[in-house]
């Protein structure tokens, strides 16, 4: 039976606490039905509407302001499973981390992931979610189908040949358009990764880059400032036969060195900021070469306890090693102390929208600084850097683009924003941050 909606007043809190909100009320409704019962009482006493799952953008893009919540916990089922078409349809608010292990009881498993997957279903996709990957994209690139409640009250269900435009725009919707409470998403038999992890110098890993991109499924690596190292992963599928982690290793190097001990060097450094170098050098020389072969969410994710704050930028393929050049050369001339590596991902152009790989190759760099260090310009210049090359910003990390900007980078800005008005004319789901974003 469906969880009843209820209703409390509470303070939220993302995930990395740079954002937060005081909603004049918080709801769980167990159906779409209740959800649309709910944004009909919100048009009534003229407040707005907001979803939110985990809160693990770093964006305001989920604030509710003084309107009201809507929290998806209710909306967790599985729907069906249909072999047949290679599909699941899942409610918004099912976590990620449940819906790979429900897959994988039923021998199942998404193409691609990101490295986390603590997510809801819902909020993953709206925000443009990714990992990396040669022929195979972001979350939403994996939509077949939605459902979704709009600002009238009603339930809509669109997929490519039904109501094909909202399905264009809803699978990266940043919760403009509605709120979604279930997904379709398309899945294949479950398959074995085997990572290969590899310390790499940096100036390496640029020369091999068109090498190391092209001959494997998903390859990504981390540069450490104030070091010439990098740690390379290099995912592909395998045959078998499994040969994961021993227990023990994967506790000392997957969690306590790189959560707990990790910890605790950020705030060492946050501390005393000179020290950052050294502890740079250290953990880069800390990352060692290993292999396993393990079920492929768990080669995919990893865990994340450390908090901190994000800015990505999704640059042409073709501009990575000038960028990434640059940045390195930025961070030498600076009187920076960056603590966290540089993340660098990949995917394939794809046609969605809002998305960030639409209609070009992809690079994904990704800069971040521990809770409470100070910015000192660092993600200033990132910015400048990344929109020198037409740079288009991840939904749900941190950045200072309007929508000015992003018009002139998205070439379906403008038919979103149309459907937009379509559907919202009142802005029942707007925020500040919308505003900036999408215009009012």
């Amino acid at each position: 039976m469906p969880q009843a909606s209820t209703a409390t007043r509470t303070r939220w809190t993302n995930w990395a606490g740079n954002q937060s909100a005081a909603p004049a009320r918080v709801v769980t409704p167990g159906t779409a039905e209740e959800l649309a019962k709910e944004i009909l009482r919100a048009a009534d006493q003229g407040r707005t509407v907001k979803a939110v799952g985990s809160g693990h953008s770093f964006t305001a893009i989920a604030s509710a302001g003084d309107g009201v919540l809507v929290r998806p916990h209710a909306l967790t089922a599985v729907r069906e499973i249909d072999r047949e078409n290679g599909t699941i349809t899942v409610e918004a608010g099912l976590p990620l981390h449940r819906l790979n292990r429900l897959l994988d009881a039923a021998g199942l498993s998404l193409t691609n992931m990101g490295d986390i997957e603590v997510q809801t279903v819902a909020g993953a996709t709206s925000t443009g979610t990714h990992g990396t990957g040669r022929d195979s994209g972001s979350l939403a690139a994996q939509i077949r189908g939605l459902e979704i409640v709009l600002a009238d009250g009603s339930i809509r269900r669109c997929s490519p040949t039904e109501d094909p435009r909202l399905f264009e725009a809803a699978r990266l919707g940043l919760g403009a358009l509605g709120v979604i409470t279930a997904l379709t998403l398309g899945v294949e038999p479950a398959f074995l990764l085997t990572a290969h992890e590899q310390p790499m110098r940096f100036d390496e890993v640029l020369e091999r880059l068109d090498d190391l991109t092209a001959v494997n499924e998903h390859f990504e690596f981390y540069w450490f400032p104030h070091t010439d190292r990098c740690s390379t992963k290099r995912n592909n599928r395998s045959q078998g036969p499994a040969a994961p982690l021993p227990r023990f290793k994967e506790w000392l190097e997957d969690d306590f060195l790189s959560n707990t001990v990790w910890e605790g060097a950020c705030r060492v450094g946050r501390r005393f900021p000179g020290s950052v170098p050294a502890i740079a050098s250290l953990a880069s020389r800390a990352w060692s070469d290993r292999s396993y072969t393990d079920t492929a969410y768990k080669v995919f994710t990893s865990p994340r306890k450390v908090r901190f704050i994000e800015m990505e930028y999704a640059v042409p393929r073709a501009a990575a090693g000038e960028v990434l050049r640059e940045l390195r050369a930025m961070v030498e001339r600076s009187g920076w102390r960056i603590s966290f590596p540089v993340e660098v991902r990949f995917a394939p152009a794809d046609e969605v929208w809002l998305s960030t790989a639409h209609g070009r190759d992809t690079v994904y760099i990704a800069v971040h600084l521990y809770r409470g260090t100070a910015e000192q310009g660092y993600f200033t210049a990132v910015e400048r850097l990344m929109t020198e090359h037409r740079g288009r910003p991840h939904w749900g990390k941190l950045h200072t683009r309007d929508a000015e900007y992003l018009a002139g980078v998205y070439p379906r800005f403008a038919e979103f924003t149309a459907l937009r008005d379509e559907l919202d004319p009142d802005r029942r789901f707007g925020n500040d941050h919308l505003r900036r974003v999408l215009g009012a």
